[in-house]
């Protein structure tokens, strides 16, 4: 599966944002599929995941706040974040879902969320 995060962008503290996620192949739709950021000097780290079938789960520091959702019709993954922190600011890519994130060897293009306070 190849992937592309895209729709970041600058947003004051307190707003909102939507990421998308394109991906290709057939296999979309039966990936077990994720949400990761990096921020600036800190190590990659999960925040949401969601299941072929729609279960999902999210890191603490995003839980009530972010929405992770998909349209396997489209080959998408979502991530609507609200109530921005500024401590949100990072780098946002897509992948598949791993317990260990370091197991995951490809990355697509990630995007850039900044929130400003």
């Amino acid at each position: 599966v190849q992937l592309q995060a895209f729709g970041g962008g600058l947003v004051q503290a307190g707003g909102s944002l939507t990421l998308s996620c394109a991906a290709s192949g057939s296999t979309f739709r039966r990936k077990f599929m994720a949400w990761y950021r990096q921020a600036p000097g800190k190590e990659r780290e999960f925040v949401a995941g969601i299941t072929g079938t729609g279960s999902t789960n999210y890191a603490d520091s995003v839980k009530g706040r972010f929405t992770i959702s998909r349209d396997n019709g489209d080959n998408t993954l979502y991530l609507q974040m609200s109530s921005l922190k500024p401590e949100d600011t990072a780098i946002y890519y897509c992948n598949t879902f791993a317990l260990r994130i370091s197991t995951l060897s490809s990355w697509g293009q990630g995007t850039v969320v900044t929130v400003s306070s």
